[in-house]
């Protein structure tokens, strides 16, 4: 009862091509067709670009105190880095 059986189908193609007209439908399929060669286009040069690894950013390796081994405070603010 919930499934469309090939009639149902043909009927709906037929009312939606009246409905928009035969140029109309054809432009629409067209531009659909489009957007599925950009989309799987756009996927291989996903997969081209993720194929080569990432440049790595250099992190610093320690931090520098805040305070040396008297107690002293070595930098003004603790934000000042940033």
């Amino acid at each position: 009862m919930g499934s469309f059986s090939p009639i149902h189908l043909l009927v709906l193609a037929v009312v939606a091509i009246l409905l928009l007209g035969g140029g109309r439908f054809s432009n629409l399929m067209g531009d659909v067709a489009k957007g599925v060669k950009n989309f799987k286009k756009g996927m291989a040069e996903e997969d081209d670009a993720s194929a080569k690894p990432a440049p790595r950013i250099e992190a610093k390796k320690t931090a520098d105190p805040a305070f040396d081994r008297d107690g002293n405070r070595v930098r003004d603010s603790i934000g000042d880095d940033r």
